[in-house]
Formats: structure tokens, C-alpha cells, sequence
């Protein structure tokens, strides 16, 4: 038996640093970095964006869920869910979703499961940049039951902390299609606590249909952001972020932008972590707010997370979206392309905006 070895060559250790050569249990990773931040992107899950460190706190951003990483070729389901494995390898950080948000409906013969396709499949990756004063992959994946190619460029330069994503999405097939297209940063409690602030450039805010129980807010209701009416009538700030000891789970959808931004601030931390987006396509926002309260399989109380998700369409579902009319169509051959910033900036104060360099304005 003959036996490969990789040559040791010189690896950069200072500037912008990329690399596709590592693995974690069994995964393929993507680690992007600079001298800000490090990301590390899980290659053969969908790339789900698993760390998003802020280098000079030593803070990562995105949560890690209770069930941790889970390889499929080696973790086998106890039955399978009604839903879609989602579940099951749901790891935390950030997902993308596509053609599908929320549980699950059938179009044009496709069952759709949670969230959709592309968040658990293997991407391909071709690193396209790679110099101390910036570094580039390309990313894309062709989904099985529907006829898509999302094609994703990650890009970080010196100095900054900004991610930069710019996507294609390309419909292969024959036919007009439907869809829903949205990202889901969970943010964790590494950084999250009850005097965080949230900022938007929405308007307006829809409380899901579905009211869950330890909801704070009412049902069928509509409110300017940030305070609504609470179940019991009070006044309720959907901007301050609260404790786990307060039990809340809250899912509302954020409307009415005429930028696409939000920014989450930590007072304590003096640090913050937002996202400016292509309105165009992510004309809304989904904000899920586990904050202690979500019960039952597969939580039993043990999320803290809040997630501020840029989506396409609202309310959830597919059926759903087509239903209210804010589905995205593709026709066939039609390309869309769009593009996201992630952001890890310092202060305390609130913030005005974030523009599509990454630049935050204050309030």
C-alpha cells in the first residue's frame, strides 16, 4: 500500500489567511481570516457560517446549539421527523434558506422540509483570492428536488470586519418557480444578554400567526417598531433583549425598509454585530427570539439564542408566502443576484445604519 503525504509549504500568518484543508469531525471546513476576524464555514453543511469570532474580545457571535455539530455519515436519526431532518443537525450559527422557509409544504410535486434544501448539503469551493490584503471562495450548489444553482462568494480584506457575500441564484429548469430565499444567523450567549440592544432600518412589525406559548406579544397584530401590546395589555420594547430568566419566545417578521440593516449591541461588552443586505431581495426580516421560553423537543428550555434573519417572503412556509403574494418567481434561465455584509464593530452606541461597505452610522 502506498502511502500520500501533502508537502509542508509556507502558510501566511499574517493579513488575510484562507484555507480549505481543514476538517471537523469529518466535515470539510472553510476558516476565512484576518487580523479582526476568523469564520469558519462548514464546506459539507449547506456552509453554515459555525464561528464568527471577533478576534480582539476573543468573541464569537453565532450560538452553538445543545446537539453540536453532527456528521450524517456517521449519526443516524431515531425516526425520521415529520418536518425534515433540520432538527436533528441544527448546530446553531447560520444557515441559508432556500427554496423553502419555515416547516414544511409540498409545491409543483417537491415535499419541502424545514428551511429547504441548501443548508444540508455539501457545497463545492474554489478559493479564488488569497493575498495578505485580501482573500476570496467561491461556493455553489445545485438543489435535488427543485432546479437551482446558488452560486456564493465569501470575501474578506485587511483590516476590516466585514464579511462579504455575493450570491447568483440561477433557475435551471423549464418552468417558473416560486421561492422563498433567506439566511438565519443565531447569535449565542457568548455575546447576547438582557442589555443588548437591537436597531433596524424596518418599519414595521407582524407578529407571527402562530403565536407559540410565552410569546410576549398579542396575536394578529401590527405595530411600528420597536413597542407593541403585550398579551396582558402592557407596552412591550421588541428592541431590548431580556434575560433567560424571563422565558420569552418570540417570533415576529420586520417590515417597511427602505435600507436593509439591523445591528445588535452589547452594552456590557461595548461590541455589536449587525448585517446590511440587498433590500431587493430581503425586503424582510424574520426575528426569532428564543429567549429561554421555547419548551418541548428538541430546546426543553435550553435556548438562548435570538436570530435577525434577512428572508424574501413572510409569513413562513412557501404555500404561505405564495398565498400573501411575496414569494420571489424565477422563470426559467432567469438569474438573481444579491449580496449580504456581516459586521463586527466596537461601541456602545445605538446605531443609524449599516451600508453596503459595512460602514456604520450612529445614531
Amino acid at each position: 500500500m502506498t502511502m500520500q503525504f501533502r508537502h509542508y509549504t509556507h502558510e501566511r500568518n499574517f493579513g488575510c489567511r484562507i484555507s480549505d484543508e481543514f476538517t471537523f469531525r469529518g466535515l470539510r471546513l472553510l476558516v476565512i481570516e484576518n487580523e479582526v476576524i476568523r469564520v469558519t464555514i462548514l464546506l459539507d453543511k449547506g456552509t453554515d457560517v459555525y464561528e464568527f469570532l471577533h478576534k480582539p474580545s476573543d468573541t464569537d457571535f453565532m450560538w452553538r446549539s445543545p446537539r453540536g455539530v453532527r456528521n450524517p455519515a456517521t449519526f443516524t436519526e431515531m425516526i425520521a421527523s415529520s418536518v425534515g431532518p433540520f432538527t436533528d443537525y441544527y448546530e446553531g450559527g447560520w444557515q441559508e434558506c432556500m427554496p423553502n422557509g419555515g416547516r414544511v409544504c409540498t409545491y409543483k410535486g417537491a415535499e419541502m422540509g424545514l428551511h429547504g434544501e441548501v443548508w444540508g448539503q455539501p457545497w463545492n469551493c474554489r478559493i479564488t483570492q488569497d493575498e495578505p490584503e485580501i482573500v476570496q471562495a467561491k461556493t455553489w450548489v445545485r438543489t435535488v428536488r427543485t432546479p437551482f444553482l446558488l452560486e456564493k462568494t465569501f470575501t474578506l480584506r485587511s483590516g476590516s470586519g466585514v464579511l462579504e457575500i455575493d450570491e447568483t441564484l440561477t433557475n435551471e429548469g423549464q418552468e417558473q418557480m416560486d421561492l422563498m430565499w433567506g439566511h438565519h444567523p443565531a447569535l449565542g450567549s457568548q455575546f447576547i444578554e438582557q442589555d443588548c440592544r437591537i436597531d433596524t432600518g424596518a418599519r414595521t412589525v407582524v407578529v407571527d400567526p402562530n403565536v407559540v406559548e410565552h410569546c410576549r406579544f398579542a396575536p394578529d397584530q401590527r405595530f411600528e417598531w420597536p413597542v407593541g401590546i403585550g398579551r396582558g395589555g402592557d407596552e412591550v420594547d421588541a428592541s431590548i433583549v431580556v434575560g433567560p430568566e424571563a422565558r420569552v419566545n418570540d417570533m415576529l417578521y420586520l417590515t417597511d425598509m427602505e435600507d436593509g440593516w439591523y445591528a445588535v449591541t452589547s452594552q456590557t461588552k461595548r461590541l455589536g454585530f449587525g448585517m446590511s443586505f440587498d433590500v431587493k431581495t430581503f425586503p424582510h426580516i424574520w426575528l426569532w427570539m428564543p429567549l429561554g421560553g421555547s419548551w418541548g423537543s428538541p430546546s426543553f428550555g435550553r435556548h438562548y439564542t435570538l436570530a435577525l434573519e434577512p428572508f424574501s417572503s413572510y409569513p413562513a412556509i412557501l404555500a404561505n408566502a405564495i398565498e400573501a403574494g411575496t414569494q420571489l418567481v424565477l422563470e426559467p434561465g432567469e438569474q438573481r443576484s444579491t449580496w449580504l455584509r456581516a459586521v463586527a464593530y466596537d461601541g456602545t452606541e445605538r446605531v443609524a445604519g449599516i451600508d453596503r461597505e459595512g460602514a456604520i452610522s450612529r445614531a
